[in-house]
């Protein structure tokens, strides 16, 4: 896999947004999904008074980004560890408070491209999804062992599925002939159990299902619940965080907790509001930023993307 072929997601934009909190030297920037360092390497070389702190649950992810990372030395710390984990990491690493938060949320380039890790619904391989191998449960477990009404559930929760119990029911039928383990049966019952009518919209009809299973696999939603509130409790005040999503439970999700940060907490009526009642945030971006026609043409990765970002403007008063 090489790193040639990866193309960072609205690259210039997160860079513009987070610019003005890591332009002074000794600043500190959290890149939460490092995958194969795009983000991380543009960071290092627009700001070279800037450290690094670089979180990734995928060990191959981190092996790759190690060796495209080398030239900057110590000014790039690599952490196996996944995005909810940030307090835990800056702990250890005597890290009180940071200056810039990347989150490039999804799944990675290299994850997409690596047949065998069977994220992607186009080309047959093992039903995995897991972005961590070393740990957890596979896709196919997930299929072979959840009861029908889980299953149904996670189709319509995560994939926003609105024929998940179609495919579930194909899916309990075919699994007590034989166990699912390949992605290409599961994309062909797929294609057997929708309508003519729920074909024809949204390109693939197993894309919703398949992202419903890799949130489900990986824990992601909750990790993000826990993930951003964390990212916005490190940054110092004046620094910043920038979140690119793929879609709209996480786009909702950063949209939630980046409002509440940046609405007052007041009581209605008070003649004047308390500082504790102030708001933390300052938002950056009107609604969520979306990369331009000229990126998606050169990059069909970018064009589900969603970018909010924000500023911290006060310390939360206890």
């Amino acid at each position: 896999m090489s790193n040639t072929r990866h193309v960072p997601v609205m690259l210039q934009r997160c860079l513009d947004l987070l610019a003005p909190a890591l332009e002074s030297p000794g600043s500190v920037v959290v890149d939460c999904t490092l995958g194969l360092g795009g983000h991380s390497e543009a960071l290092l070389t627009q700001f070279p008074g800037t450290r690094l702190i670089a979180l990734d649950r995928d060990r191959e992810a981190l092996r790759l980004s190690g060796e495209r990372l080398a030239p900057f030395g110590e000014r790039a710390t690599l952490v196996h560890a996944v995005y909810d984990e940030l307090p835990e990491v800056l702990d250890r690493l005597d890290i009180p408070r940071v200056q810039g938060v990347l989150f490039d949320l999804g799944v990675s380039s290299m994850q997409l491209d690596e047949a065998d890790r069977g994220f992607a619904y186009a080309q047959d391989a093992p039903l995995d999804m897991r972005m961590d191998q070393t740990t957890g449960i596979s896709a196919a477990e997930v299929l072979n062992t959840y009861p029908p009404g889980e299953l149904v559930r996670i189709l319509r929760m995560y994939g926003e599925e609105k024929q998940a119990k179609r495919i579930v029911s194909a899916v309990v039928r075919e699994r007590e002939k034989e166990p699912f383990s390949n992605s290409a049966r599961l994309v062909e019952l797929i294609r057997d159990a929708l309508p003519q009518a729920a074909k024809r919209t949204g390109g693939n009809p197993a894309k919703r299902t398949f992202q419903a299973l890799r949130i489900e696999v990986n824990g992601e939603l909750s990790v993000l619940e826990r993930a951003i509130p964390a990212a916005v409790a490190s940054l110092a005040v004046d620094g910043r965080i920038a979140v690119l999503s793929y879609q709209s439970l996480e786009d909702r999700l950063v949209k939630q907790v980046l409002a509440a940060g940046a609405a007052t907490t007041a009581p209605p009526g008070l003649p004047i509001v308390p500082e504790e009642y102030q708001p933390r945030l300052k938002l950056l971006t009107r609604g969520a930023e979306l990369p331009t026609d000229e990126e998606v043409a050169q990059n069909r990765r970018a064009a589900p993307a969603r970018l909010r970002g924000a500023q911290r403007i006060r310390e939360d008063v206890r």
